[in-house]
């Protein structure tokens, strides 16, 4: 008996279930060409593994992993296991992140900028043991922002929060403790509101206390009375204004135009040993970021964010800044913000390393780091802005698009200080309140 031997690319289905089945697939992939203008995408021998467990907390500024789960775009690029993971709070985050999905943890996520860089070093993990991590893009820039409770609403505070201090001394002398909510030492909403504090002649340290506030919880515990002031992103500001407990004072952006925000990162573990998963997982956020800024999708955006595994909080608390109409709740009210959290234009998605050295710089002020601190040299290892300009160019980002340089140059606070990436010290040595002598 002749035993049959299957040729090459033979698979047992009829001529017709074959045109049938590359129909189908044309018309999937002529689809995503259609909403997705980078078109389908494939890697020679694909990405090593299919997914990978990713971590988010419930704030607009993780859109672009929302977007990407629930419109297949990790499908699309060849890892369609990717778990997209709420997580309770970003102390939670960073636990996961030590242990990794092999310690049933997860392998990246949407995070707070300085977050990488104190966990690579181990100032924020258990025995201050680093676990090396890499940020692969920003995901945002602007509107976080410093809410205020009601009861402060006849100072209408804004840029300016010296008018501020005295309401707290005031306070502080009728036996009653002060605080300012952030939701991470060190991370980006706790440096915003001692920005804002500092500049207003309030040492964040000395003049009030600061307290850790996971960002699903700030309205709830304003509410009660916990915190006189909180910064967080959205939608929990606006929120606050619907349910009538307090005010936005400041949008983020007006203490820094187009600051950059959130990142998206990874483990090194993970990022080394599936270089080419990384890369799809990275393609797949940077085109969701593309569809999220676009202005068109923004309604569509908001209701993807306010699902249940999302956000988990009604669209109307969530669209109108997203589209950007900031309504600050005391009778300010911007149509077209300039300070609209972007996503994709403006170069938000690119790790600018300037922005990164800031962010070190400012947590030098403060204390989480020595004075002499090689902030360089650690950018050098978690700032992978390469595997950035990688995916891009492979999405076929025009060049337009793709900074040219890794600094984006001297940056301007609203107080007039100035931030020269080539001169971190200068800027230290400007600032009147800080922890650290330079």
């Amino acid at each position: 008996m002749t035993k049959r031997i299957r040729r090459p690319f033979e698979t047992g289905l009829s001529r017709r279930q074959l045109l049938k089945a590359a129909g189908s697939t044309a018309a999937l992939l002529a689809a995503a060409k259609l909403n997705f203008p980078a078109g389908a995408f494939a890697q020679d021998s694909g990405p090593e593994v299919k997914g990978a467990k990713l971590g988010f907390i419930a704030l607009s500024d993780a859109g672009p992993l929302f977007v990407a789960k629930d419109k297949g775009l990790f499908a699309k690029y060849g890892v369609p296991d990717v778990d997209v993971q709420k997580q309770a709070s970003w102390g939670t985050t960073r636990d996961n992140l030590v242990l990794g999905s092999e310690g049933n943890g997860i392998d990246g996520a949407h995070i707070l900028t300085p977050m990488p860089y104190l966990i690579s070093a181990g100032k924020v993990t258990q025995n201050n043991q680093p676990t090396p991590m890499y940020i692969l893009a920003r995901l945002n820039l602007d509107a976080q922002c410093i809410s205020v409770a009601k009861e402060y609403a006849d100072l209408k505070l804004g840029t300016d929060a010296a008018p501020f201090k005295a309401a707290l001394e005031k306070k502080k002398a009728s036996g009653k403790a002060v605080k300012a909510a952030m939701t991470f030492p060190g991370g980006t909403h706790d440096l915003w509101i001692r920005y804002w504090l500092a500049a207003g002649g309030i040492d964040p340290d000395k003049d009030i206390e600061t307290i850790v506030v996971p960002p699903p919880q700030m309205v709830a515990n304003m509410k009660v009375g916990t915190m006189d002031c909180f910064c967080v992103g959205e939608p929990w500001n606006l929120q606050l204004v619907h349910q009538d407990i307090g005010y936005t004072a400041v949008n983020t952006g007006e203490i820094w135009n187009k600051h950059p925000e959130k990142s998206f990162g990874m483990r090194a573990a993970f990022v080394d040993k599936y270089p080419k998963a990384t890369k799809a997982i990275l393609m797949a956020v940077l085109e969701a970021q593309q569809w999220a800024d676009k202005a068109e999708n923004k309604q569509e955006l908001a209701t993807i964010m306010a699902k249940r595994q999302w956000i988990n909080c009604p669209v109307e608390d969530v669209y109108d800044r997203t589209a950007g109409k900031f309504d600050y709740g005391n009778g300010k009210v911007v149509e077209n913000s300039p300070h609209i959290m972007k996503y994709w234009r403006d170069h938000a998605s690119y790790p600018f390393q300037s922005h990164d050295l800031w962010f070190l710089t400012e947590d030098i002020r403060w204390g989480k780091y020595e004075a002499n601190f090689d902030t360089k040299a650690l950018i050098a290892k978690v700032n992978r802005e390469d595997m950035w300009r990688d995916a891009a160019k492979t999405l076929g980002v025009a060049a337009a698009e793709i900074p040219t340089s890794t600094s984006r140059g001297k940056e301007t606070f609203f107080d007039g200080k100035v931030f020269d990436p080539e001169n971190p010290a200068a800027y230290l040595k400007s600032l009147a309140i800080k922890r650290v002598e330079v």
